[in-house]
């Protein structure tokens, strides 16, 4: 009976360790950061700039009274947590209590994705893997991308249940936290196309009404701020389509190195082009194997989405592990691209560090060799996914309908 109740609450209590030091690896440098500490230390996080220059600590209304990169429903809950700081931290507030009321709602998220683990009886081995993750120290407490993974992992496993109105609805809705999970709805949508015992027409009807529940569920979250300050609301998209490329993306280390030296336009049409060409290939190529559910493919998809991406900022790894877990058959690739992660995670900021003369003499040179070594598993998995089978605690039906809870190891 103990082992039972170890084995059940055993991931929980490490997730809550799991994320004290995400909060104090990100809250020991205060409300301010002093010389390059925020950078050499690897406290850097959007929190503490949000505080003052996006209105939070006064309160104001994001697109209708101060700026806001982020989509809508990411917007929103900024605009909650900066309401829960002031109340509970009174006049005094200040950044350092608004990032530990950040990171506390990114603790609440990471609970909320174990809990859905537990009870889609994901293997233990990977509830393990999610409480003792590196992403959430190094992200619980950067910005507000939890959200996004969270609504995802959601919509991930309603079509796992094969409950794909649902599943469409949290790809929308998460899409309006961060666009990710956007790339869900083509999957559930091509699966509708061509799901077996319907007349073409009972097909066109389901992926019809998939459409009409996206639509519906983003257009009920933007809708209401794009009416009233459209241009604040678009500068999400504006800001991402003129931001040249981040320094651990494959533009910008192709560019540095001398090897496709590329301007804004360029980039932006053969990362949109290869990405759709590779995703394209991803499922065709993984056709024969995931028909019957295509929603596997979300993984290798958003991998390559990431690879392909002109921006890979270091928590976009985040947006990935929960799914490699989920999905890929093997841990020793989710091990490696948790180890790639922090060496990217750490040469990119101590780049910026050595920048201005403060940090070890990090160069271009690192964060491509640490991005090349975070990249490998990724193809892996890429490659793997399409030409294997899903693994056995994935499936439901049929010869594959249960699911066990130890297994899952390799």
């Amino acid at each position: 009976m103990r082992d039972l109740r170890f084995r059940r609450s055993g991931p929980y209590v490490l997730l809550a360790l799991t994320c004290v030091a995400g909060w104090a690896f990100k809250g020991h440098c205060g409300a301010s950061w002093a010389a390059d500490e925020q950078y050499l230390t690897g406290c850097y996080s959007d929190a503490v700039p949000f505080w003052g220059l996006r209105g939070v600590a006064a309160g104001q209304l994001p697109y209708i009274e101060a700026r806001m990169e982020y989509p809508v429903l990411t917007g929103m809950l900024i605009w909650l947590e900066g309401l829960i700081t002031r109340l509970l931290a009174g006049t005094r507030a200040d950044a350092a209590d608004f990032l530990f009321v950040v990171s506390a709602v990114n603790a609440a998220l990471a609970f909320a994705v174990l809990r859905m683990m537990d009870r889609a009886a994901v293997p233990a081995i990977r509830r393990w893997c999610w409480a003792a993750a590196p992403q959430l120290i190094l992200y619980l407490g950067h910005n507000w991308d939890m959200l996004a993974v969270a609504l995802a992992v959601a919509a991930i496993l309603a079509a796992r249940r094969g409950e794909q109105a649902s599943a469409a609805a949290l790809a929308a809705i998460g899409a309006a936290a961060k666009l990710f999970p956007v790339l869900l709805l083509p999957l559930l949508g091509i699966a509708a196309l061509s799901g077996r015992n319907r007349s073409w027409l009972g097909r066109f009807r389901a992926a019809g009404g998939l459409v009409l529940a996206a639509i519906c569920f983003w257009a009920a979250v933007n809708l209401p701020i794009a009416l009233r300050a459209f241009d604040n609301w678009a500068e999400f998209y504006t800001f991402s389509g003129q931001r040249v490329g981040t320094a651990a993306s494959v533009w910008e280390i192709m560019a540095v190195q001398g090897w496709w030296n590329t301007d804004l336009a360029t980039r932006n049409l053969w990362s949109f082009l290869i990405f759709a060409g590779g995703a394209g290939a991803i499922v065709a190529l993984g056709w024969r194997r995931h028909r019957d559910h295509l929603w596997v493919l979300f993984t290798p998809v958003l991998a390559w989405f990431l690879l392909t991406n002109k921006v890979y900022s270091p928590q976009f790894d985040l947006w990935l592990f929960p799914f490699l877990l989920l999905t890929s058959r093997r841990l020793w690739p989710i091990a490696w691209f948790a180890a790639g992660d922090v060496l990217a995670y750490w040469a990119e900021f101590w780049f910026f560090a050595s920048a201005s003369g403060g940090g070890p003499g990090v160069t271009q040179a690192h964060i491509a060799a640490a991005a090349a070594f975070r990249a490998v598993p990724m193809l892996w998995v890429i490659v793997d996914a399409v030409r294997s089978p899903a693994a056995d605690w994935v499936m439901i039906g049929g010869r594959k309908g249960g699911i066990s809870a130890q297994g899952g190891g390799h």
